[in-house]
């Protein structure tokens, strides 16, 4: 089902009240909450927690794995709530509304921490515990997320090989290129710089977004004089500090997922094919936002 039927089925299910008939009902109830319902609950009908609760197909007996399963699924949700709240930063800054932008990124970051925080789940996993089920996943492999894919790309982490496991996937794949052609969330940033008078040449502001963003010296020295103005109307510099947040968080994401793989299964092949914590290791390598960090050095 498409999101705007199943926005216009829930809608329906749901059926919106006003602030009046509310005081009215918990006036007919004696303010007690409401027990009878003409079908579906219109908690289940908004959220669709029946439908979630229907989506863990273990694949072995071992109760272990239905923590993996769910954690890894609470992530999938993550990934894709903080690349709308990133696509929403996206359309404000093109729009010059500095200002607006601040709260998606704000909860970018929050979503972020709450993605820090379900590797907790995960803690009491030993190598013994992971080996009961691990075999059964086959190649099965976190790094075939597509939407994590697409976070990496909003945020600036490009590498156009990483879209060929996906390519018999059509729409998948479609997503996926699209957000590689366009431009990522420091693209953004670096063309709304320009817009308010920072010295940056053209061939940056003019380069293929596909390709990953190599750091630039007239980009940090744009955030030097942004940082330089404590004023409180300089709405660069708060930008400034809610980009750090949502990179710093997204760091933690990385570092939380490499203590995983070494607790879970030391310096073990890969599921997906690839190296496994030696991989993981070098692609911690790559920086998000990269000019905002080495600017921090001349301020």
């Amino acid at each position: 089902m498409e999101r705007t039927d199943l926005r216009a089925a829930t809608r329906a299910a749901v059926r919106p009240v006003t602030p009046r008939q509310r005081v009215a009902r918990a006036a007919r109830n004696g303010g007690e909450p409401t027990l009878e319902f003409a079908g579906r609950v219109p908690y289940d009908s908004y959220v669709q927690a029946s439908t979630l609760h229907r989506l863990q197909a273990p694949l072995s007996d071992d109760p272990g794995e239905m923590s993996f399963l769910v954690v890894s699924q609470i992530m999938e949700l993550y990934f894709g709530l903080t690349c709308h709240e990133l696509r929403e930063t996206q359309r404000l800054l093109r729009a010059d509304r500095v200002w607006d932008a601040l709260a998606p990124l704000r909860r970018a970051a929050l979503h972020l921490e709450g993605l820090n925080a379900a590797w907790k789940g995960l803690r009491w996993m030993t190598p013994a515990d992971f080996n009961r089920f691990r075999n059964l996943l086959g190649e099965g492999s976190g790094f075939q997320s597509a939407m994590y894919r697409q976070l990496e790309f909003l945020l600036g982490l490009r590498d156009e090989t990483l879209l060929r496991p996906f390519h018999r996937q059509t729409e998948v794949y479609a997503d996926l290129r699209a957000t590689l052609a366009a431009p990522s969330v420091w693209d953004d940033v670096v063309a709304l710089l320009a817009r308010h008078g920072h010295d940056l040449p053209a061939d940056l502001l003019e380069r293929d977004v596909v390709a990953e963003h190599e750091p630039h010296p007239a980009v940090e020295a744009a955030w030097v004089c942004v940082y330089a103005d404590a004023a409180p109307e300089n709405h660069l510099r708060l930008l400034g500090e809610a980009l750090t947040e949502v990179a710093e968080q997204f760091g933690d994401w990385r570092h939380h997922h490499l203590k995983a793989v070494q607790r879970t299964m030391g310096a073990k092949v890969g599921s997906g094919g690839s190296a496994g914590l030696a991989w993981l290791q070098r692609s911690m390598a790559r920086v998000v936002f990269p000019e905002l960090w080495s600017a921090r050095t001349a301020m």
